[in-house]
């Protein structure tokens, strides 16, 4: 199974960089056009996706696939793709250089290996993470560990202080004036966690992401030893076989240690509890 992990990076690397490269070319000249759910699409999404799982369709035909633009419905297949042609599209629509691709990969419904690549800045995030599926033979020869080009990463062990960061989404800004930090809007769900994942910011959340915002997300920040609080009760993983993801979201905390949880979360739920209320 060696030769086949390896196989999936080598794949995800190249597929998502030749991908990038056209991206680079396209940014700052996509129309976009909104769709049913109030979000944008651009021609550089949906060009995207149909490369993505073409490509998925030829490497891996037995695999599944689950996408933003395409397939919806959670697939009967042990191994299902989970695709976010171009993550943070308001982003590329606009000018903004904060945007990238993702994939993860699900065994069973749970995702082991994710990456995000943003051609912009050159960063390829990847990882590798078993967890409650450690003890399956399949996964046995399977790497573990959560990287950046190639680099091992890590939460930052700082103390807190008012000089560090912790990153909001657009709709999560009234969480903001008393956070002991500064604040960051990256708008872009996967990197927002990434951060924390890799050392910059100390935690980050998120209201509404979609499944493909987070599986390849989720496999890196867990195996850089980040904690990943979702914020309702339901499990995320493993996904259910038959059930359509297009309009579920899974409100997130993450945290770059657990002391900082209980720093962070009562700014959280009150804004909620408002929010709600």
């Amino acid at each position: 199974m060696k030769d086949f992990w390896n196989s999936i990076l080598t794949f995800s690397q190249t597929t998502v960089k030749t991908i990038g490269q056209q991206f680079l070319k396209d940014f700052g000249s996509a129309q976009a056009d909104e769709k049913d759910d109030g979000t944008l699409v651009t021609q550089s999404d949906n060009w995207a996706d149909a490369e993505i799982r073409s490509a998925i369709a030829i490497a891996f035909p037995s695999h599944g696939i689950l996408s933003e633009e395409g397939e919806h419905v959670f697939p009967d297949t042990e191994w299902c793709w989970v695709v976010d042609p171009l993550d943070a599209t308001t982003n590329f629509a606009r000018g903004i250089p904060i945007w990238g691709i993702s994939l993860g990969l699900l065994y069973r419904g749970t995702p082991v290996f994710g990456c995000v690549h943003l051609p912009p800045v050159n960063q390829f995030f990847h990882g590798f993470y078993a967890g409650d599926l450690a003890g399956d033979d399949v996964l046995a020869n399977m790497p573990q560990g959560a990287f950046l080009n190639d680099r091992p990463i890590r939460p930052s062990p700082d103390k807190m202080s008012g000089n560090h960061i912790f990153n909001l989404c657009s709709r999560s800004v009234g969480i903001g004036p008393n956070i002991p930090s500064k604040i960051r809007m990256l708008g872009m769900a996967s990197y927002n966690f990434l951060m924390v994942a890799s050392g910059v910011a100390m935690g980050g959340v998120e209201a509404t992401p979609k499944i493909w915002d987070i599986a390849g997300s989720w496999v890196i920040v867990k195996a850089a030893g980040a904690v990943w609080l979702p914020l309702e009760s339901q499990a995320i993983f493993p996904l259910e076989v038959g059930k359509n993801y297009g309009r579920v979201s899974y409100p997130t905390l993450v945290m770059n240690r657990q002391e900082l949880v209980s720093v962070f979360l009562p700014f959280v739920e009150a804004w909620k509890k408002k929010k709600m209320g």
